[in-house]
């Protein structure tokens, strides 16, 4: 569900109003991806000190750039130096994060760090695979934590996910979700619920499933995109064995087929709901797609 990065929201500041008045620097792990540069957008806004991480330590406004590789624990001690909380956005493509995120979060907690919040995902329940495994270990190491699950990034559709890249050369998104729906997210939201969970007073000690306020289908995504951008875009199914070979082509072939299972889960209705998460977190409503759309995907933009 990671995507490419569009331009975060760093003069929104309502994210973090219930924020603790003065917390150690904050380890945003992933720091120039999709959901991780919106987050330390907002945490330095509101004036936190904020270590942007990741593997060439790129400069980012407001933020200490650091170096860091989950692959590399060489890079993990400059990293957590005197860091308060992490925000853990774990490596992209792995069957398996728990091998090095789960030691990391011991080191982690070893050295000071007091709260984690852990980006999943809505299909990937507590013990589940992947990422579900570490999501099941985070309270046993910390005593304060969070699990954010978002839904399906609407961010999808709009930067430089294999389906935006489709839209914008052939018209087309494919998958195997068939008729399923889905409540995407905006990933602006997604960093709005991260930054509250890092620094409210209160601890969120849960996980939280973030979606919009609708579900949708592809079919209905395809049709909005089509509206804003005035081109052409088509849904086209594919059954779960088609779409695992074109994503092994791109990935490991255990990862592909997650991947095609999860829409093949969506297709069978384990992704229709809507949830009330990031009102209740942020005190506003989650954004719809078509106002994402508007914003990323209008022509002149």
């Amino acid at each position: 569900m990671t995507t490419a990065d569009a331009s975060p929201a760093a003069t929104d500041t309502s994210a973090v109003t219930r924020a603790t008045p003065a917390i150690g620097p904050t380890l945003v792990i992933g720091a120039t991806g999709t959901t991780g540069s919106r987050t330390v957008a907002r945490l330095t806004a509101a004036g936190h000190a904020v270590k942007a991480a990741s593997r060439k330590g790129t400069p980012v406004a407001g933020a200490e750039p650091v170096r860091f590789d989950w692959y590399d624990s060489g890079t993990h001690a400059a990293a957590l130096d005197g860091v308060d909380r992490v925000h853990v956005i774990p490596p992209v493509g792995d069957p398996d994060p728990a091998a090095v995120v789960l030691p990391f979060l011991r080191r982690a907690r070893a050295v000071g760090v007091r709260r984690a919040v852990l980006l999943s995902a809505s299909s990937i329940p507590k013990g589940g695979p992947a990422v579900g495994q570490v999501h099941q270990a985070l309270p046993g190491i910390f005593d304060e934590w969070a699990v954010l699950r978002p839904s399906w990034f609407m961010q999808n559709f709009t930067g430089g996910h294999l389906h935006a890249r489709s839209i914008r050369a052939d018209g087309v998104i494919r998958t195997a979700a068939g008729t399923g729906r889905v409540g995407f997210v905006d990933a602006d939201d997604i960093a709005a619920v991260a930054a509250h969970a890092l620094t409210d007073v209160q601890a969120a000690n849960t996980d939280l499933v973030l979606t919009g306020p609708e579900a949708l289908s592809h079919d209905d995504i395809a049709a909005i995109v089509t509206e804003v951008t005035g081109r052409p875009v088509v849904h086209q199914p594919l059954s779960y064995e088609e779409l695992r070979d074109r994503l092994a082509a791109l990935m490991p072939e255990e990862f592909a087929a997650m991947l095609a299972g999860m829409d093949r889960a969506i297709a069978e209705g384990a992704e229709d709901r809507v949830t009330d998460s990031v009102r209740r977190a942020t005190g506003r409503p989650a954004r719809g797609f078509r106002a994402v759309a508007e914003r990323e995907l209008r022509p002149g933009r």
